[in-house]
């Protein structure tokens, strides 16, 4: 199983060609597109011609790609997007740029450049005897498929030409279009025929000598853009941007190799101390707290072990802490922890609290600038003053009254901090609440109020108007939070969480149809579900709209819907492969009488809606726990082929967590993840190991090569070191046997370059 994990930061751009006009500025954003998909897209800057950005995202990528690219995009005053420029990076190159700030030079955007995707070829060369007896060559070329071609315009209906390169040879023909699909099966053979006017996908060249003595050769090929193509425009014209991409990818086993390691991770939390604990080291060897915390927290959520090991470290930082305003302050592995909790399952509770005040601050428009020099002349400094107060009243009021609705999880955790606290530092009163507030509110609420469509409570970036609001209710949010006390009713309530958690737990499952809120809404594709006995199954765009009581779709927005599932009918939701309808992206709403099919915008997306839609139906009393992961068409399931469209599912539906958190998490990528860190930092496990061993960590001052690990037990921690290399060493193994047998299209440079890592790479021992 492929998984691929990126994290870039789009930080500027600078140069950007002025506009062709008198105002000269322009207003651009930056996508992130995997090959010509796009996954990320920035907010505008306005008016500038070295925009500033500073946005990152993370994201899961479940499948391959061959670039990573980022286009730079200017709005006009007609609302029309024109791309500037663009930076690809190919996926072998992405190493060479790997958590570092990179100046790239914008390229032009060219329709010939823009390839992806690869084709199955088959070449014969035979000898044909003529009726005059002169012998011949004939070459027959077979175009078996292609796989991944690009989506252009939301179309992709491909066709393949052919042409044979020579002194007196420009003959061409091509294969007949195959329509709606980017994975064509074309299977025939042509000759040549000058192909005109068409949009251009990708070519091959392929010597003939490759033919051999045997005349036969079969082989996949990567698609290569053509030629020289595009115009010709000088580089230093089109500016420049600054980005920082983080990417890794994994490949996962079968469960039972990662059995070393996993017991290793899951036994952290009985670890004493804690920091000689494989988690821990985790922590202390990767170069960023959050790219331990993403993987341990995901996999101890996944094994409900979260609130122990989350508890065994706060625990310990607790302890290390001399100041009780500085708890929980810095970017430590506690804190890190605990903030991608939150964000995994407190995303209902934000969306149910915060996403309907959001949605009416993004409606009103309503002017709340207090900062005099920004004030505009149509604006008085009273009335947006009173604006703003009645904004952070609203959103205050409604955070301190929410604590009946918050996760079992997220108050286990908030307990366990506040209790630490209060044993550390009895003589303070107020740190059992300012432990918890500088979660609750400074890392929480205020990041979610300050860019709500990083937390799905927005579909887009706000306006720069709106987003100046957001940012001043976030900021006040934030200084109240810093400001709890005991004395604080509201805030008070908000941090006895645990104690009335134990009844919420039972009764989570109904609080969440007592509030109507808006979860998600978008355009996408859907297939008809067939509800007239002789109605035309086709596929059209619609208007998508989910709340916590109904799934929707409607012609377009603002319409009335075309159709309302209710939440308790839905019975799954689970993706579609791609061979029911030759088209990618696909999931499927599962009812009691047919199934709904959507294509999403893009794979995110797709595991997006997946995500959400699983999250509020999860407490529905008929879940399916079995699925067909194909479609019903011609009679019979395509996947296990009966003809009963009743007939009960063949694949077991994908699981998650119990209570009221469900995850889509696979415990096995996530230790490969973990796994692949190690790796990635194995030196620092063994510098840290030599730390363990140097005479200086037991009885003298620390070397200051060292003093950058915390080791509170040398003797524990190296055991620990030890098994984990043990443990790394064998999964490198494992990895090295797999690339080495896998399969790699010719032209595929990762491949290239992976067998020349691993002849320049030297064996760590320990």
């Amino acid at each position: 199983m492929f998984w691929g994990f990126l994290k870039p930061a789009v930080r500027e751009a600078k140069n950007i060609p002025p506009y062709p006009g008198p105002n000269r500025m322009r207003d651009c954003y930056c996508t992130v597109n995997l090959d010509q998909e796009e996954v990320f897209r920035t907010k505008i800057v306005e008016k500038s011609l070295c925009p500033f950005y500073g946005e990152d995202f993370y994201c899961e990528i479940p499948r391959s790609f061959r670039h990573l690219s980022f286009y730079i995009f200017d709005r006009d005053v007609f609302r029309r997007d024109y791309s500037i420029g663009k930076v690809a990076v190919k996926k072998e190159d992405l190493q060479k740029y790997h958590g570092k700030d990179t100046w790239f030079q914008l390229q032009p955007v060219s329709a010939d450049s823009e390839v992806q995707g690869k084709v199955h070829l088959e070449l014969r060369l035979s000898e044909v005897i003529t009726d005059s007896g002169v012998i011949s060559h004939k070459l027959a070329t077979r175009v078996l498929e292609c796989q991944g071609l690009p989506i252009v315009n939301g179309q992709c209906d491909p066709y393949a030409a052919v042409s044979l390169l020579g002194p007196s040879r420009s003959d061409a023909k091509k294969t007949k279009v195959k329509r709606k699909t980017n994975n064509p099966q074309f299977e025939e053979v042509f000759y040549f025929e000058v192909k005109f006017g068409d949009e251009f996908l990708g070519g091959v060249r392929v010597p003939l000598r490759v033919l051999g003595q045997a005349g036969v050769h079969d082989a996949w090929y990567f698609l290569q853009p053509r030629e020289n193509g595009g115009k010709s425009v000088k580089v230093e014209e089109l500016g420049s941007l600054r980005l920082n991409i983080v990417y890794t990818e994994d490949h996962v086993f079968p469960s039972e190799h990662y059995t070393p390691l996993r017991d290793l991770l899951l036994y952290s939390s009985n670890v004493e101390p804690v920091s000689a604990s494989t988690a821990h080291i985790l922590g202390e060897v990767c170069r960023e707290k959050q790219e331990a915390a993403i993987p341990l927290v995901r996999l101890f959520l996944h094994y409900g072990s979260i609130v122990p090991f989350i508890s065994a470290i706060a625990h310990a930082e607790v302890n290390r802490t001399q100041d009780p305003n500085t708890i929980f302050r810095g970017n430590s592995l506690t804190s890190k922890c605990i903030d991608e909790t939150m964000k995994l399952a407190g995303m209902h509770y934000l969306q149910v609290t915060l996403k309907p005040i959001i949605d009416e601050i993004c409606a009103e428009h309503k002017p709340c600038e207090i900062d005099p020099v920004k004030l505009k002349e149509s604006e008085n400094l009273d009335t947006n003053r009173e604006n703003l107060r009645q904004y952070v009243d609203r959103i205050f009021n409604v955070i301190t009254t929410s604590g009946v609705r918050c996760p079992t999880v997220m108050c286990d955790i908030f307990f366990s901090l506040r209790e630490s606290a209060a044993t550390r530092f009895q003589v303070d009163q107020d740190v059992r609440y300012t432990a918890v507030s500088s979660f609750i509110f400074l890392r929480f609420f205020a990041p979610a109020i300050l860019s709500p469509n990083l937390f799905h409570l927005r579909p887009h970036h706000p306006d720069p108007a709106t987003s100046r609001t957001l940012t001043l209710i976030s900021k006040t949010i934030q200084t109240l939070g810093s400001l709890a006390k005991s004395k604080s009713y509201g805030i008070y309530t908000l941090m006895r969480l645990h104690i009335t958690q134990r009844d919420m737990y039972k009764s989570y499952s109904g609080f969440q149809w007592c509030y109507s809120c808006l979860f998600l809404f978008r355009f996408m594709i859907k297939r008809a579900q067939g509800r007239n006995r002789f109605g035309i199954k086709n596929f059209k765009k619609r208007w998508f709209r989910l709340t916590n009581h109904e799934f929707t779709y409607h012609k377009t927005k603002g319409e009335g819907a075309l159709c309302s599932i209710p939440i308790e009918n839905i019975l799954a939701v689970e993706r579609l492969e791609e061979e029911s309808f030759k088209m990618k992206n696909m999931f499927q709403v599962i009812q009691p009488e047919r199934a709904l099919y959507i294509q999403a915008n893009n794979c995110v997306e797709a595991r997006d809606w997946i995500d959400i839609l699983t999250k509020v139906s999860q407490c529905n009393r008929k879940r399916l726990s079995t699925y067909h992961p194909s479609a019903y068409l011609n009679g019979h399931w395509l996947c296990c082929k009966l003809s009963a469209d009743t007939a009960p599912g063949c694949t077991p539906c994908t699981g998650g967590l119990p209570a009221n958190i469900q995850l889509d998490v696979d415990g096995d990528r996530e230790t490969e993840r973990i796994y692949s860190l190690f790796s990635t930092y194995m030196t620092k496990l063994i510098k840290m190991q030599e730390a363990c061993g140097s005479k200086s960590v037991y009885d003298g001052p620390e070397q200051e090569e060292y003093s950058s690990f915390v080791i509170d037990d040398p003797q524990e921690t190296y055991k620990t070191l030890k098994q984990i290399v043990s443990a790394v060493q064998t999964l490198e193994q494992q990895h090295t046997k797999y690339k080495r047998d896998k399969e790699h299209p010719i032209g595929d440079k990762s491949f290239q370059c992976y067998i020349r890592q691993q002849s320049e790479s030297s064996t760590y021992s320990i």
